[in-house]
């Protein structure tokens, strides 16, 4: 058995405005580095785990540290799990890209299965990149019992839960993914079985 804890990096800046961030380098703000700590402690206390791998961006990379000082392993970027190119999206606010690209932007909220950011990634490519990351883990950690952390982003975790779930990419939205919270996935035998979901408890008190 295989079993995977999904978490998605702490808090980060760009959030208020919102804005498209996916590829670009923001640190853990204070928020986010006492969100780190928490869910490491939570995992530590929790699950015996054998890896911690990450996406290579710095907020997951500072996040999958944390986890793997709690658990005293080490942890390993993969690129599988990085973030959406947003292509001439990246780093604009979503007023700004409203006004720029109007249809993209509602089809993006309404149709997401049938966007391609322009000179940027589609979920489907998202997908094809995670499915490598699954692929990767569960050749890597099947011969016996072993559990690993993925840290990743809120699209990263998305794409993964939905395949796992066996569901459509219009769901993309159905699906959220707060800032360190715990997805529990068991895959025995090529079977798959979502434990858990978004479980945020741990960040109680965490202002």
């Amino acid at each position: 058995m295989t079993k995977i804890i999904l978490t998605r990096h702490g808090h980060v800046g760009g959030i208020n405005p919102e804005r498209f961030r996916g590829r670009t380098e923001l640190p853990l703000t204070e928020l986010g580095r006492a969100q780190a700590k928490a869910v490491a402690a939570r995992i530590a206390k929790t699950w015996n785990i054998a890896k911690v791998y990450t996406s290579p961006m710095g907020r997951c990379v500072a996040t999958g540290q944390e986890i793997a000082k709690a658990c005293c392993i080490t942890s390993e970027p993969l690129e599988a799990l990085n973030d959406l190119d947003y292509g001439q999206w990246q780093s604009w606010t979503f007023d700004e890209v409203r006004a720029t690209w109007p249809e993209l932007f509602a089809a993006w909220h309404t149709t997401p299965h049938l966007v391609r950011f322009p000179e940027g990634d589609s979920l489907q490519d998202l997908v094809a990149r995670t499915a490598n990351a699954l692929r990767f883990v569960l050749e890597r950690h099947t011969s016996k019992t072993e559990t690993v952390v993925f840290v990743g982003h809120d699209s990263v975790n998305r794409a993964l839960l939905l395949q796992l779930l066996d569901q459509s990419l219009s769901a993309y939205w159905r699906i959220a993914q707060a800032p360190c919270a715990i997805n529990e996935i068991d895959i025995i035998n090529g079977r798959i079985c979502v434990q858990r979901m978004n479980e945020t408890h741990h960040l109680e008190g965490i202002a």
